[in-house]
Formats: structure tokens, C-alpha cells, sequence
């Protein structure tokens, strides 16, 4: 079987919204230490491997927003295609407490190495879909309810963006208005990290974006992955369209 280090849904859908989702997946190309990081399953099964609910979450929001999805296929451990190319945690050797054993010794040739065959082929394809005319980039990502050793994180969803805060800002009053969700503006990370997805495809190039984590327990199931997208699809509506009109009028 081919392997293939992203995948592409709706490509043709005509939607603004172009639906990334950088840690979908937590496969080890066959390329990679034959298929294995050395980790039991139960790790590889954890949010140090991927960001669990989020491609389901994603391939249900590109459905209802009509709009085109990009998913990566390869775990972030392997290489975190959500890092600028220079970052220190782009090839994560320790991780939440656990050790990864085939990035231990991995040196700079295959740090190269895998950035040409996984992460720059995922970063060169979102970069064509990005460059449709009036492209809105929406990143989906999940957080663990709690890190080993730390406080349980409070928030149900948050929305992360720093320097455009053109759709966060009225994503998160739509969302806050509703009594049974905690919103994190920034939070359970800042979202303003030089290099990233969002930074590479969205803030420089001037396109309009907002990254929104959902709590993984949250999106572990289908039945909730969908739920979530019919509750976060109409609020993303809402504040493109007011993004759209506040651009209209200041023309």
C-alpha cells in the first residue's frame, strides 16, 4: 500500500472556509524506524501521538461549512507539521513525561529527511488550497483534559489567536453567550506561535483564521465529534460574515 503523508476531502467544495487539521493522525510511515517510534500502544494512543476527535471533528465542520479539508497523515511525533521549521520541539524526543525511543539519536540528516518527505509535502499542498480567492483557514485541534503532573484545564473549547483576532474575537462571544461552555481565549496555549500553521498560511500571508481546540474527552466519539460541529459550524458562519461585513464597509 502507497503511503501518502496528508489527505484531501472536498477539495472542489466552494465554501471560504479551508478546514486544517495538522495533527489528525497517529501513523508512523513504514520509513520511520519500520513503522514504530518504540512506544507501547497505549502512549501512541494518547494526545502525545495526535490530537484525538480532531479529524473526525474536521471532516464533520468541512461537511456543514461546504468548505475543502487537509489532514496530515503522520503522527506529530514523527515531525510536528504545527512548528516553524527552526523550533526546537519540531522532532519531540521527550513528550508529557514519556520518552520517544526512535527520535532519541535522531541527528540533523533525519530531521531533514523526514521534513522533505512528510512535513513539506503537507505544508506545500495546504499552501495551494489556501490560495483560493477569499480563504478563511480554520484549525482544529484537541487538548488533553489534564498533563501528567499538572491542574485539570477547565475550559471545554479554546479559541487561540493572537495578532488577528478578526474571527476570534466574535467565535468567542457567540460561544461564551451559551451557558454550558467554558471558553479559554488563548488558552490552554497562546496563539501566537512564530512559524506555526496558522502564522505560515494565515497571519503573514493576511488571511483571516482561527485555531479552535476542543477538549479531547469531548470529541472521542463520533456521535460527539458530529454534535460539536453542528454547534461550532453556525457560530463560524456567523463571524466570517461579520468579518465580511466589516471589510465590505470599509471599502
Amino acid at each position: 500500500m502507497t503511503y501518502f503523508p496528508y489527505s484531501i476531502h472536498g477539495e472542489t467544495r466552494p465554501g471560504r472556509w479551508l478546514v486544517t487539521c495538522d495533527h489528525a493522525r497517529n501513523t508512523v510511515p513504514p520509513d520511520v524506524n519500520q513503522g514504530q517510534l518504540g512506544l507501547p500502544q497505549e502512549d501512541m494512543e494518547r494526545h502525545i501521538a495526535y490530537d484525538i476527535g480532531a479529524y473526525g471533528l474536521s471532516l464533520h465542520l468541512g461537511r456543514l461549512l461546504n468548505a475543502p479539508v487537509i489532514a496530515s497523515n503522520f503522527s506529530r511525533l514523527v515531525i510536528d507539521p504545527n512548528r516553524g521549521e527552526d523550533d526546537p520541539t519540531l522532532l519531540m524526543k521527550l513528550y508529557d513525561g514519556t520518552i520517544i525511543p526512535a527520535n532519541r539519536h535522531a541527528d540533523g540528516t533525519e530531521r531533514e529527511r523526514r521534513l522533505d518527505a512528510y512535513y513539506r509535502p503537507y505544508h506545500q499542498a495546504l499552501a495551494q488550497l489556501a490560495a483560493r480567492p477569499n480563504t478563511a483557514i480554520l484549525s482544529v485541534h484537541s487538548f488533553t483534559p489534564q498533563l501528567r503532573g499538572r491542574l485539570p484545564r477547565p475550559w471545554h473549547v479554546g479559541i487561540l489567536s493572537a495578532r488577528d483576532r478578526r474571527l476570534a474575537d466574535p467565535l468567542i462571544r457567540q460561544l461564551s453567550a451559551e451557558s454550558d461552555i467554558v471558553v479559554g481565549d488563548n488558552e490552554p496555549y497562546l496563539g501566537d506561535l512564530p512559524g506555526d500553521a496558522i502564522d505560515r498560511h494565515a497571519t503573514l500571508p493576511g488571511r483571516p483564521s482561527v485555531l479552535i481546540e476542543l477538549r479531547n474527552d469531548l470529541i472521542a466519539g463520533e456521535e460527539a465529534q458530529s454534535g460539536w460541529a453542528e454547534r461550532l459550524a453556525p457560530a463560524l458562519q456567523q463571524a466570517l460574515a461579520e468579518v465580511t461585513s466589516v471589510s465590505a464597509g470599509a471599502v
